[in-house]
């Protein structure tokens, strides 16, 4: 239960964090004003037209709705209301994903998964508001309460699995991760650099050890759930250090952040043992200040609880729950053997999709070779070159040698996939261009979008491709 409860609070966080991150382009990736007007959206995912975001297209109607999801957010992490607040996050978190499928990476389609199986899971039982206002919790009466073992776990647990077996299977088809030289083509990648990307040692030996010590994670991974004690502990920590190591030197957005929570729920409970002795006087203070404050509350509901004849209702809930994650769980482990190629697809699933296109291909079976750089070139009215998603001056004969690297992790994924979408895409992001070019002085009058890849060891220029031009308005 404990687990769980960080689990929840890491959520919460994240969800906050997230949303921080989606607000610096608000305008451009959720709004008719941006890369994706909702004709669009609707027109390549019929159902996305679902979304809660795609009810408006105004910037002030998006800016709302991220606030109700940071209250959720904050709700949740604080354990008010906890299913409630459970509820509403995922269900804003979905219709954000929806809003912009073009944006999206491996990170937020685990993030989505963690929510939607924390749902089924008592992730208010402790370190909650719920738990104070609650006085005579499951857990006072009953101290079995205090484990949480069944479908709902297992499938929490397997949910996280999958993502490295899956990924370990697919790195072992290729041929950089076997031989020692992946870890070292990514870090070689410029785009991929975060804010200490650059202060990677070029070391060829350093290098080689890393690829191979995050295969042999990977590889263990099982033993997350076979194994027990220390050796549980040893190997979800090394995970999460490995996740959050990445997180200053990779530009990937949540991705290492959203699977170091999913990493939580795996260490054992002498592990929150030791936490919970540790911050014995913390947890005593915020929990006596939350009993003053919700001392009438508190009152009110400990006088209204029906007490033991809600039991069986309780327990009613608790196997439907069950029942519900043991049938997403033989589903989960179909797919995820489906998509690894060690069963076919049954007929009506692959006329529909292919399980084979997995999220957890990440660097699989091989690492991209070239690094690539975007030109965003703007005219200006009055002659002026600027750079249109940076907003500075550039040469008048803009080189390739003068691409930059992408904004955000988010503007990476959405120019990378412009070399296959249809015109009109193409053309919404130039048109969004146009505008965000415009400056007090003067409107652009025209702009052009390329993508530059480059020779990691040489920095030279080995290919331009034009994704397209637009005269502005």
């Amino acid at each position: 239960m404990r687990a769980l409860a960080v689990v929840r609070i890491a959520l919460g966080v994240l969800l906050l964090v997230d949303l921080a991150l989606r607000s610096r382009n608000l305008t451009a990736f959720y709004t008719d004003a941006g890369v994706l007007p909702r004709a669009l959206l609707v027109e390549s995912y019929p159902l996305a037209g679902a979304s809660l975001y795609a009810r408006s297209g105004e910037p002030w109607a998006v800016a709302a709705l991220f606030l109700l999801a940071a209250v959720a957010a904050v709700a949740l992490a604080a354990g008010y209301r906890t299913r409630v607040a459970a509820a509403v996050s995922f269900v804003l978190l979905a219709s954000l994903q929806a809003r912009n499928p073009f944006v999206l990476n491996a990170g937020d389609t685990l993030f989505w998964q963690l929510l939607g199986v924390g749902l089924l899971c008592p992730l208010g039982a402790r370190w909650s508001v719920d738990a104070v206002r609650n006085a005579r919790s499951t857990t006072a009466r009953n101290p079995d309460a205090r484990r949480f073992a069944g479908p709902r776990s297992a499938l929490l647990l397997t949910v996280v699995l999958v993502v490295y077996v899956s990924n370990a299977v697919v790195k072992l088809r290729g041929e950089a991760w076997p031989a020692g030289e992946a870890v070292g083509t990514v870090f070689r990648l410029t785009y991929l650099h975060g804010p200490l990307g650059g202060l990677v040692p070029e070391s060829p030996a350093l290098l080689t050890a890393a690829t191979y010590g995050w295969l042999a994670l990977l590889l263990a991974s099982p033993l997350l759930v076979a194994a027990t004690g220390r050796v549980r502990t040893a190997l979800a920590g090394a995970l999460v250090a490995a996740h959050l190591s990445m997180a200053p030197a990779l530009q990937i957005g949540v991705f290492p952040l959203v699977s170091a929570t999913a990493l939580v729920a795996f260490f054992p409970p002498p592990v929150w043992d030791r936490i919970e002795a540790a911050a014995a006087p913390a947890i005593e203070r915020c929990r006596s200040t939350a009993e003053r404050g919700l001392a009438p509350a508190v009152g009110a509901t400990a006088a209204a609880r029906p007490g033991l004849n809600a039991l069986p209702a309780r327990a009613t809930r608790g196997r439907v729950l069950d029942a519900v994650a043991a049938v997403l769980l033989v589903a989960l482990l179909a797919w995820t053997a489906t998509g690894l190629g060690l069963v076919d697809a049954p007929e009506p699933v692959a006329a529909v999709s292919d399980p084979a296109e997995s999220d957890w291909d990440m660097f699989a079976p091989e690492p991209p070779s070239t690094d690539a750089r975007v030109l965003a070139t703007a005219t200006t009215a009055d002659g002026d070159r600027i750079d249109a998603l940076y907003g500075d001056a550039v040469a008048a004969d803009r080189p390739p040698s003068d691409a930059r690297g992408y904004p955000t992790a988010r503007w990476r994924k959405h120019v990378s996939l412009l070399a296959t979408a249809d015109a009109e895409r193409v053309d919404a992001t130039l048109a969004h261009l146009c505008d965000r070019a415009t400056r007090p002085g003067g409107a652009a009058s025209s702009v052009t979008l390329s993508v530059v890849e480059f020779a990691p060891d040489t920095r030279r220029a080995v290919d331009r491709r034009d994704l397209g031009a637009r005269r502005c308005r």
